[in-house]
């Protein structure tokens, strides 16, 4: 098995992340490098849940105050036409709306 730093597929970035330009279809040259490839492929699929994880973790505080502001307003269109229904100046006699 030759070693990943010396096939000619083998890309690292400035910040030493590794990669692989061989395509899992066409240009593998050894079983072990399939292996490979699926775990650098994983590792990308972990990075960016994580990516959205923190992303939710600062949006989160956002949202619970967009929250509470939406109940405030919903609570003071309820409180403002509560005048219609209010029980204690409705006749019997008169119906509903």
């Amino acid at each position: 098995m030759i070693p990943c730093n010396q096939c000619e597929y083998f890309v690292q970035g400035p910040n030493g992340q590794v990669g692989f330009t061989c395509q899992p279809f066409s240009t593998i040259k050894e079983p072990e490098c399939l292996t490979k490839w699926q775990l650098v492929k994983l590792d990308t699929l972990v990075r960016a849940y994580q990516a959205t994880l923190q992303m939710y973790n600062r949006l989160a505080p956002l949202q619970e105050k967009m929250f509470r502001h939406m109940q405030r307003e919903v609570d003071d269109m309820e409180e403002s036409d509560s005048w219609k229904y209010d029980e204690d100046n409705d006749d019997e006699t008169t119906p509903p709306l």
